[in-house]
């Protein structure tokens, strides 16, 4: 059971990036009506929430990772490798909270975080595709239905 969690981590990250990979790079500037973070801050955000929990419950996965300051300029190959990476920590910290039985600092147990990861993870994509969608750049009917593809992505 526990290679399919992390095989469902390893879709759900894939899925981010072929959303971030099928964006014009002008659009990370895009903005939801409602302001807030743009594209690329959301990715950003994402990154950086992992790398929060890491710094708590897996300090020693961080290796070199670094956390994307608020006004640092964003591109699309930046934001792929750091989620790419970030993804891959997050990754081993699963494997290795999967096999101790607990993940320091959440509860109730590791399959929950993995959720708790998604779920977070698939908010900021939501609002992703609205911030494009209101910016008058709306996401691809492919990639729309491409990401709801988990069995091939």
């Amino acid at each position: 059971m526990f290679a399919e969690a992390l095989e469902t981590w390893t879709i759900h990250n894939r899925i981010n990036l072929y959303l971030l990979d099928s964006l014009a790079e002008d659009h990370l500037s895009d903005l939801s009506a409602s302001k807030g973070r743009n594209v690329g801050e959301q990715f950003a955000h994402m990154h950086n929430v992992r790398l929060m929990w890491l710094k708590a419950a897996g300090p020693d996965l961080l290796q070199d990772l670094v956390k994307i300051e608020k006004g640092n300029l964003l591109n699309k190959n930046l934001l792929h490798e750091y989620l790419e990476r970030s993804g891959d920590a997050i990754h081993s910290l699963l494997d290795r909270t999967f096999t101790e039985g607990r993940v320091k600092g959440f509860k109730p147990h590791p399959l929950a975080f993995l959720g708790y990861l998604i779920s977070h993870e698939s908010h900021h994509r939501g609002q992703i595709m609205l911030s494009l969608k209101q910016s008058g750049h709306p996401v691809d009917k492919k990639v729309q239905f491409g990401i709801w593809e988990w069995g091939s992505r």
